[in-house]
């Protein structure tokens, strides 16, 4: 496959003007909530708070380098940043049990540090094929949007899935906020849909969180079936994998079937209303991170099982408090985060997988269960 056909070189986004966040996903859940600030506006001091019409900036999603709120860490042994080991050698042959398991955080589009991440781990060859045997695979999901080559990381994915399955492994994908954000955008356009703090639309919103008119003019069903049938939820040798950092999986049922089943229907349903609130639901983070958060991360695991719960959606510089600053330089390699590897945390009940390969970040590939 030609990596990014028809495209640029690949530039990488040394910005945090992308990482908006909507009324919806500005609050953590209730009974999870940390004390802060209720207030976010952009780098000009202005706010937003009324319904705005189709052409108009939407309420929430303000062009700035600071609106995902962060914490710091409270003190020595609450947070690990875990640097990932190599996978180990010789890996059972295919037909021999099941292989070791990988996860990918968010993709964002950058084509080509996902083939060198494969390619690190040993996932792929040369070529770009599946070279793993029986390994297991999981994306996280946010194959598209920021970067310049969201169709090529789906055809990727989807032509790994067969070379995978042949071999006798697999790769697989989750849903992330941002293939609902697409599907909507490319199914709804600018019809008008109620997003609890006023009109929007899933155009709007899809080039306001950074929507490729490249990806758009690629799209064909064959990517819009693939996305629409991916599941919301999976589980994997006690881990339990998600996108998104929220506990609002349980609106959707109470179990993984449940869950997964409900977010097919809805989206087969094709109702404006329905699928923004998925989308909107689902783009809810930091429930884990806070002083309630191992009690949110335990509520999911205790409903659909698992040790862990492993997701991507809310980079780890966040997480991490280490970026945030508006006065930070965009250009000033002192001011990029440093990410080695995922970041665990809520007493250990969860795992962060976005490694802001966005915001000149890293894109990570990672063997679990993690070591070190």
């Amino acid at each position: 496959m030609t990596q990014g056909a028809g495209q640029g070189p690949a530039v990488r986004t040394a910005t945090l003007r992308d990482f908006r966040v909507p009324p919806y996903a500005q609050t953590p859940d209730p009974a999870h909530a940390h004390a802060a600030g209720n207030g976010y506006g952009d780098a000009y001091g202005n706010t937003y708070g009324s319904a705005y019409a189709v052409d108009e900036e939407p309420e929430g999603y303000t062009p700035t380098q600071r609106d995902l709120p962060v914490i710091s860490r409270g003190g020595p042994g609450d947070t690990l940043q875990v640097t990932a080991q190599p996978a180990p050698e010789p890996r059972p042959a295919a037909g021999e049990g099941l292989g070791p398991l990988f996860v990918v955080g968010d993709v964002h589009g950058y084509l080509d540090e996902l083939y060198a991440a494969l390619a690190e781990q040993g996932l792929i060859d040369a070529e770009g094929h599946w070279a793993a045997g029986n390994a297991r695979l999981w994306f996280l999901g946010d194959f598209t949007d920021r970067g310049p080559d969201g169709i090529g990381v789906i055809d990727l994915v989807m032509r790994l899935s067969a070379e995978a399955a042949a071999a006798g492994g697999y790769c697989k994908a989750l849903m992330g906020n941002h293939e609902l954000l697409l599907i909507g955008a490319k199914r709804f356009g600018d019809t008008p849909v109620n997003s609890g703090a006023g009109t929007a639309t899933f155009q709007a919103a899809w080039l306001l969180n950074g929507g490729q008119k490249a990806d758009m003019d690629r799209l064909q069903d064959v990517h819009l079936q693939w996305m629409s049938r991916l599941d919301a939820v999976a589980l994997e040798d006690a881990h339990l994998l998600t996108h998104s950092d929220t506990t609002a999986y349980l609106d959707y049922g109470s179990t993984i079937e449940d869950v997964n089943d409900t977010v097919h229907a809805i989206l087969t349903r094709n109702d404006a209303d329905e699928c923004w609130d998925v989308f909107r639901k689902l783009t809810k983070r930091f429930a884990f991170r806070d002083e309630g958060g191992a009690q949110a991360a335990r509520e999911l695991l205790d409903a659909y099982g698992g040790d862990r719960v492993v997701h991507g959606h809310s980079p780890i510089p966040y997480l991490l408090g280490e970026v945030g600053n508006e006065s930070a330089d965009g250009d000033d390699e002192n001011a990029r985060p440093a990410v080695e590897g995922p970041h665990v945390y809520a007493d250990g009940l969860a795992v962060a997988m976005d490694g802001g390969v966005t915001m000149a970040g890293k894109l990570l590939v990672v063997q679990l269960p993690l070591h070190g």
